[in-house]
């Protein structure tokens, strides 16, 4: 890869926004919008949460498998191959508002009808993609949905704006895969998470001594934070982290077809949504801001998380350095006669075909 004049700020920009729940084609065109929104207010890297286009399959956290069917079939229909039209059209986006582009999606495989990977792609400002991941382990329910992935994507890509790299969600509670990006000098680590993640039905049955109902769902907001913030510590490395929405539109979705909707809207309006933020290389956090869609205006905001927006921050990599006298962990402060890791980055496919 040929070397890049450094720039040293670079102005990040997270779409803390719903897709248009299960449609591949609407979602695509809605992240196109908000690539050149980003873009005319000077971004240079734009992201979105995981598995963006089409949509993350809450339902298998809410409804049994067997009432699933039909909602994997249309993750099925709705996820995108990564050579496809949609994220062709994302490329193309990039290109044309020149900016760096981090984009989630359900990818569809070419070896099945319905194999799908939890992917990420990090495409470049002249629309080249610069890093094709896939989740190497599904979390919890997202079993239901996608099939484990590969480390050919644990790579940092090294741009003009520094070097990037990306986790998926549980991803980024795995020190290996973390470790891995770290010492590839990664700068900018984004982390992309779904917007609500429920672990329990609000008032089920006693599960204590005292008969209190276990009520009380897993709090991805401090999880989250946690991760970022532990990653950005110890790599010295600024931490982008962009969390999806789900709006009222994606509620209804989640609730059609149910004997019961009102009792799944309640489970879903119980569960807390999850925060985008950034995060400087002490795991501080880095207070962002957004611009009003009327006058213009830049407001200053901590995070988004109960509200859609795009929410900008502006980056000085050069705060990447200090750290590193304390602890940098890929040199001076690792012991390599010790400890030795191997990542296997190839990847893999279910057959080899040796034809004529």
């Amino acid at each position: 890869m040929a070397a890049h004049k450094a720039v040293q700020r670079l102005r990040a920009a997270i779409c803390h926004v719903s897709p248009i729940f299960l449609s591949a084609s609407e979602t695509t065109q809605k992240a196109i919008k908000l690539i050149h929104k980003a873009s005319k207010n000077s971004a240079n890297l734009v992201v979105f949460p995981e598995t963006y286009i089409p949509a993350f399959p809450i339902w298998s956290a809410l409804h049994a498998p067997h009432q699933n069917h039909e909602f994997f079939f249309r993750m099925a229909q709705e996820s995108i191959y990564a050579d496809g039209e949609e994220m062709r059209a994302v490329r193309n986006a990039a290109k044309q508002a020149g900016v760096i582009v981090n984009m989630g999606f359900s990818e569809k495989s070419r070896h099945s009808t319905a194999t799908m990977y939890n992917s990420n792609f990090l495409i470049g400002n002249d629309g080249k993609v610069l890093v094709h991941h896939r989740k190497l382990m599904p979390t919890f329910f997202e079993k239901l949905t996608w099939s484990p992935g590969d480390g050919a994507g644990l790579r940092v890509a090294q741009t003009k704006f520094g070097n990037i790299g990306t986790l998926i969600c549980g991803e980024n509670t795995n020190p290996l895969a973390r470790y891995t990006l770290m010492t590839q000098a990664e700068q900018v680590h984004i982390s992309t998470w779904p917007g609500i993640w429920p672990t329990r039905v609000q008032g089920g049955q006693p599960n204590n001594e005292e008969g209190q109902a276990a009520s009380a769902n897993y709090d991805n907001i401090a999880a989250n934070r946690i991760r970022g913030a532990a990653h950005c510590f110890e790599a010295k490395c600024f931490g982008i982290l962009s969390a999806g929405f789900i709006d009222d539109a994606c509620k209804e979705v989640l609730a059609s077809g149910m004997s019961q909707p009102e009792i799944m809207k309640s489970q879903l309006n119980a569960a807390p949504q999850a925060p985008s933020m950034f995060l400087d290389p002490t795991g501080a956090l880095i207070p962002g801001f957004v611009f009003d869609e009327k006058t213009g205006e830049r407001q200053n905001k901590d995070f988004l998380q109960d509200e859609p927006d795009v929410l900008y921050a502006d980056l000085d990599l050069n705060q990447c350095v200090e750290g590193k006298q304390y602890h940098d962990v890929t040199g001076g402060y690792q012991r390599l006669d010790v400890f030795e890791l191997k990542v296997d980055r190839r990847r893999r496919d279910p057959a080899t075909f040796l034809d004529d």
